[in-house]
């Protein structure tokens, strides 16, 4: 049952969690041994909220989960987890990690409480909505950067909440875009997802161009704002949004593929261009941050 447990907290989306570090990166804090702890922790405390609202969502979502024909297999659903178990681990994961962040510091704990409750309102109503969906989402990462700068005590670059958001609502239209071909008809869509039977493909395509769109102008006029220069001491971050664009560009590309894959997100974790220039990315934004300048 413990391994079914491990499963439904889906450890492989918690790859999502690393926004929470993006300020101690960004704030030119790397190598500060009490805010990289700090931000561990509040990796950590996050992935643990994260998979119960991970938990809390398949409870919800049981009959339609069976419906799916990749969900079906999940722990809850098949019935290798028991509902009561469920139950039980989801209050006792919620009470564990609300209880640390508090520890840690007020605004921590509100960013924490305020993740765990725009969840919850999407698992019981927000996900029915079109849009308001996808937005509640966002938000999930938006919440995500902005504990990641109140655990370290930093202040929050309205430039990375801006980039984030844009980049959130970008995969998350993305997703709908993908489920809602990978369904083939709207009668099936509904079954599996009630909201998809809202969403129209050609719209979905069409606000995913302009993200995407949006999502680079807004890392370039980050690279180049008069703040950034002054504050990372270089304008060579500029040189980093060659490997931002392609990322865009090849999500759009796996978005739009008819995978059995659960969301282009888990398509993206496992495809090697998108995580080796994810990598170059990274190599390059440290490069420029904490050598080059």
């Amino acid at each position: 049952m413990f391994r079914a447990l491990l499963t439904s907290l889906r450890p492989h989306q918690w790859v999502k969690n690393l926004f929470v570090v993006a300020p101690l990166l960004f704030s030119k804090n790397l190598g500060d041994v009490e805010r990289m702890t700090l931000s561990a922790a509040g990796f950590v405390l996050f992935s643990l909220l994260s998979g119960t609202v991970y938990l809390v969502n398949d409870l919800f979502d049981i009959e339609k989960d069976r419906a799916h024909p990749l969900k079906k297999e999940r722990p809850i659903p098949s019935g290798r987890l028991p509902i009561n178990a469920a139950r039980s681990a989801a209050a006792v994961l919620m009470v564990i990690a609300l209880g640390i962040a508090f520890a840690i510091n007020l605004p921590f704990f509100a960013c924490a409480a305020a993740y765990l409750l725009i969840n919850l309102a999407y698992s019981l109503a927000l996900k029915q909505v079109p849009f308001i969906d996808v937005f509640s989402i966002a938000s999930g990462f938006l919440l995500r950067v902005y504990a990641g700068a109140m655990v370290i005590n930093v202040h929050a670059s309205p430039w990375l909440l801006l980039c984030t958001f844009a980049l959130a609502c970008f995969l998350g239209f993305g997703k709908r875009a993908h489920e809602l071909a990978a369904a083939d008809d709207l009668g099936r869509a509904k079954e599996q997802r009630p909201v998809l039977a809202r969403y129209r493909q050609i719209h979905l395509k069409v606000i995913m161009w302009i993200l995407a769109a949006g999502t680079c102008v807004a890392y370039g006029l980050y690279t180049i704002s008069p703040h950034t220069k002054q504050f990372f001491g270089t304008d060579s971050l500029l040189y980093t949004t060659p490997f931002a664009a392609f990322g865009v560009i090849r999500f759009l590309l796996l978005s739009a593929r008819k995978t059995r894959d659960d969301s282009p997100t888990d398509a993206m974790l496992r495809d090697i261009p998108f995580m080796a220039n994810l990598v170059a990315w990274a190599i390059s934004v440290f490069l420029v941050i904490y050598v080059l300048r």
